[in-house]
C-alpha cells in the first residue's frame, strides 16, 4: 500500500510537471537574457530576427547575448517561428510571435525582409514607433515588409513598393531613409570594406569611438535618395573578392553603409533611426561592425558619453555563422536552439 501511495504521488508530480516542462523545451517563442550589472542594467533591448538569407536567427542572439552579458541589458530575440511545427523558419514570412516585449522595450534591433505579419503583430511594432522610441535597421531592413496577400491590412502602406501618399517605398524609406534599390557589388563575389574616416564631419560621432576597420563579405547595396535630414557616418567600397585581404575596387563609387536619421509617424513624437546595410551573420566576424551596433545602441538610449573605444565587443560563447544563402538555414532548429 505505501509503495502504491509512493507511485501515486510521484505520477501526480509529474503530471504537474510535464506541462511546464513541455512548454519550455517545445512552445518557447523567444530567448530571454536578463542581464544585470553593467552600464545598460535596468533598460530592455528587443532584438527581431526575420530575413530568409542573412542569418539573422545567428546573429541576434550573439549580439543580445554581448550586450546583457558584457553590459547588463535585458535582451529579448524575436524569431519567425512556423506555427505548425514550432520550428524557427526564416523564410516563414507571417509569424513573428513575441512582438508585445516592445511594449516595455527602450530600443528595438531589427534584421527582416519581406515580412507580412498579423495586424494583430505589426500593431506592436506601429505603437512602439508612434511613442518615438529609437530603433537600429540591418541589412535588408530596408525593404522589411512585403504585403502581396493582404493588400487590405492597415500595415499594407509599409511594402517596400507602396505608393501611398506619405509611405511612398513603405516602412523601410519612411524610417530609415531608403528602400530596396540594387547590388551595388556583386552579390556573392565581391565584399565590402567600411571607410571609417571618409565622413571627416562625423568623424568624432559617439557611434564612432573605437571604430577602426570594418570588412564584411556581403556586397555594397545601392543607395539612391537618403533624405536631407540622415547624416552618413560610414561609407562603404566594394572588393575584388570576399575575402579581408580583397583589394578596394576603385572603380566603383562608394555608397553610404551606416547612417543616422529622424522619424516621425502621424500623431506619433519623433525618434531616432541607425541603419546599416551590413548585417550577414558572416559580416559581425568584424569585430568592429559588432562595436558599431553596440555603439550605436548606447548612443540611441542617451548614453553616448558612456561609450569608449574599448568598450567590450567580444563574443559570449561560440559563434560560428552560417554563410548568407536562400535556405541555407539550419533545420530543425528551435527557440531555446540559440541560446
Amino acid at each position: 500500500m505505501k509503495v502504491l501511495l509512493q507511485q501515486f504521488f510521484s505520477f501526480l508530480l509529474l503530471s504537474l510537471l510535464l506541462p511546464q516542462w513541455g512548454f519550455g523545451q517545445l512552445g518557447e517563442s523567444y530567448l530571454r537574457f536578463e542581464g544585470g550589472k553593467g552600464l545598460g542594467e535596468g533598460k530592455h533591448i528587443v532584438l527581431v530576427a526575420g530575413d530568409d538569407e542573412y542569418r539573422s536567427e545567428e546573429s541576434m542572439p550573439m549580439l543580445a547575448k554581448i550586450l546583457s552579458s558584457h553590459h547588463g541589458f535585458k535582451t529579448t530575440v524575436l524569431f519567425p517561428i512556423d506555427p505548425n511545427t514550432g520550428d524557427v523558419v526564416p523564410n516563414y514570412q507571417n509569424n513573428i510571435p513575441g512582438l508585445e516585449q516592445l511594449a516595455s522595450a527602450d530600443l528595438v534591433i531589427v534584421l527582416i525582409r519581406f515580412r507580412e505579419l498579423p495586424d494583430a503583430q505589426a500593431k506592436y511594432l506601429e505603437d512602439y514607433l508612434l511613442a518615438g522610441k529609437p530603433i537600429i535597421g540591418l541589412r535588408t531592413s530596408t525593404h522589411g515588409f512585403a504585403y502581396q496577400k493582404n493588400k487590405d491590412s492597415k500595415f499594407a502602406k509599409w511594402d517596400w513598393t507602396s505608393k501611398i501618399p506619405g509611405w511612398e517605398q513603405g516602412f523601410g524609406k519612411r524610417i530609415f531613409g531608403e528602400t530596396w534599390i540594387n547590388h551595388h557589388g556583386v552579390h556573392g563575389k565581391e565584399g565590402t570594406r567600411g571607410l571609417v574616416d571618409g565622413v571627416k564631419q562625423s568623424a568624432n560621432h559617439p557611434v564612432l569611438r573605437g571604430v577602426k576597420d570594418i570588412w564584411g563579405p556581403s556586397d555594397v547595396y545601392g543607395i539612391k535618395n537618403l533624405p536631407a535630414d540622415a547624416e552618413v557616418l560610414v561609407f562603404g567600397q566594394s572588393t575584388a573578392g570576399m575575402n579581408d585581404q580583397a583589394p578596394l575596387i576603385w572603380e566603383k563609387s562608394v555608397m553610404p553603409i551606416a547612417w543616422t536619421k529622424p522619424y516621425q509617424l502621424e500623431g506619433g513624437k519623433q525618434g531616432m533611426a541607425f541603419a546599416s546595410t551590413m548585417g550577414a551573420s558572416l559580416d559581425f566576424q568584424s569585430a568592429d561592425l559588432r562595436r558599431l551596433v553596440i555603439n550605436a545602441s548606447f548612443w540611441l538610449l542617451g548614453m553616448g558619453d558612456v561609450i569608449t573605444p574599448d568598450l567590450n565587443v567580444e563574443y559570449v560563447g561560440p559563434f560560428q555563422p552560417t554563410p548568407f544563402g536562400f535556405d541555407t538555414f539550419r533545420k530543425g532548429m528551435r527557440v531555446q536552439d540559440f541560446k
